[in-house]
């Protein structure tokens, strides 16, 4: 299996930059196959984007706050179960550096402080189809009274609600929670030099816990849930090889099966059955990240997934097996960008000029499904990171802009996944709402209006800024009173 990129390219531009063409980088011949991604992306210096978020609201349908949370009870019908600046080769992130997992669909990792009355978190992970979300939490207080405990979200129902996951003593802010498809949460915890991992379960107004059993690793990290919703695979990397283990799913606790030589990070699923796991690799011996493709239907079996050239690193950041689509992340253009490509097509990786803003870091983290064999018009959603917060981005590969909007107080960074239709989720927690999520629709793209006005499609058309428009705000409403359709969105 393997992805090439994709030639010529629909030039993006910034909400509030003209459009430049994109830059297509062509495969080397005999370096095999093409694309790949990594972990943000690189403040550009052609595209001239907000070091803050957009002074602008979006248009948000908003979700809750949820009736049962802090409740044991489950009323749904699923029974329980048991800045960046710009990186050259030689600065920075190079060719001689490893940088830790890539970012992960759904899977935003990392404690945020509390400024706002929320909970502090330590993570929030989403299962594949978007139903169950789970996170490690705690009261705001003093750092010695913080009290870390797993939480679980129901976000399939009419409206979000949270359910606690405490147990007799409190979390370890280190552990890692992933829920499951039936609504169980596993968790893995540190114990000495051993990982432990268990799976809890609300039971009346008590927790549940199943133990699965301990791997004797010091480090290791979850990779995001299966999409066939049962299974979750935690990957333990070495210098000289990484080992992948099935740690929830399997028939007799955690197990290996997997052991990959070299030193990988990452970790995005490449199609609907959990089979086919995308990692990035540097070779035992050292030299550039490739993205690989591992077959865990054939215990292991590693291809080649993302080459563009020979010293270049390649990492993929987000794939969608519907589509094809992948985000990923590359050197090849002389520092490090965001690029596009899609999965079998043997043309050029595309890396668009509008997923570059000054002072700012971009990360996909979720992709429209559904989409079958139209890569181009899938909506993906990314983070933006500059100095004053976290916003939300929008974007297509067939479009020429980046659509930005303000995230909900309290949104979990990184964390959202879209609808079939086009509708954006983003689930959010605050001192108001302890439980919640944000509708956003994706915005359509404009043909670009040039200098004199007019609309049109070339070299020296200009995007349509921000500023040019005055969107619309909803305040936010009761669950209950909130329109389903017709939120207002600005282009």
């Amino acid at each position: 299996m393997t992805a090439c990129a994709i030639e010529g390219g629909s030039a993006g531009a910034a909400a509030t930059a003209d459009p430049e063409a994109e830059t297509g980088v062509e495969p080397d011949p005999e370096a095999g196959p093409v694309g790949s991604g990594a972990p943000g992306e690189p403040a550009g210096a052609a595209g001239s984007g907000p070091s803050g978020p957009p002074a602008f609201a979006p248009a948000l349908l908003l979700a809750g706050p949820a009736a049962n949370a802090g409740t044991g009870a489950e009323p749904g019908a699923r029974p329980e179960a048991g800045t960046e600046a710009e990186a050259h080769p030689d600065e920075g992130r190079g060719a001689g550096t490893e940088t830790g997992p890539g970012p992960m669909a759904a899977h935003a990792h990392g404690p945020a402080p509390s400024t706002d009355g929320a909970p502090l978190t330590g993570g929030f992970t989403l299962t594949a189809d978007g139903a169950y979300a789970a996170r490690l939490t705690a009261a705001t207080g003093p750092p010695g009274a913080r009290a870390w405990y797993p939480e679980r979200w129901t976000l399939d129902g009419p409206e979000p609600y949270a359910v606690p996951l405490p147990l007799d003593q409190p979390e370890e802010p280190d552990s890692e929670v992933a829920p499951l498809a039936d609504g169980r949460v596993l968790i893995r915890r540190r114990v000495a030099d051993r990982q432990m991992f268990s799976l809890l379960y609300p039971t009346g107004p008590g927790t549940g816990e199943l133990l699965l059993g301990a791997v004797g690793r010091t480090e290791m990290t979850l990779l995001p849930p299966s999409p066939d919703g049962r299974s979750v695979y935690a990957l333990a990397a070495g210098e000289d090889h990484a080992s992948l283990w099935l740690v929830a799913g399997g028939a007799f606790g955690p197990e290996e099966v997997a052991r990959i030589p070299g030193r990988c990070s990452g970790g995005v699923w490449l199609d609907r059955a959990g089979r086919m796991l995308a990692l990035d690799r540097r070779e035992p011996g050292g030299g550039p990240v490739k993205a690989i493709a591992v077959d865990l239907g054939r215990r292991g079996e590693v291809t080649p997934l993302l080459q563009i050239a020979p010293g270049s690193n390649d990492r993929l950041v987000l794939a969608d097996p519907d589509s094809g689509l992948l985000l990923l992340r590359s050197d090849a253009p002389g520092h490090d960008r965001l690029g596009w490509g899609v999965l079998g097509s043997c043309l050029p990786v595309r890396f668009p000029e509008c997923l570059r803003l000054a002072d700012a870091t971009m990360t996909p983290f979720a992709v429209q499904p559904d989409q079958m064999l139209m890569p181009e018009s899938c909506a993906v959603a990314l983070r933006i990171d500059g100095a004053r917060g976290s916003w939300v981005g929008v974007w297509r590969p067939a479009g020429r802009q980046l659509h930005q909007f303000a995230a909900p107080l309290g949104w979990m960074p990184g964390a959202g996944n879209w609808s079939r239709d086009g509708v954006l989720r983003l689930p959010y927690a605050n001192g108001a709402t302890p439980c919640g999520v944000a509708l956003l629709e994706a915005p359509e793209d404009v043909a670009p209006v040039s200098a004199a006005g007019r609309t049109g499609a070339g070299k020296g058309g200009g995007e349509p800024s921000a500023a040019d428009t005055a969107p619309a705000v909803c305040k936010p409403v009761p669950l209950g009173q909130a329109p389903l359709h017709g939120a207002a969105r600005p282009d």
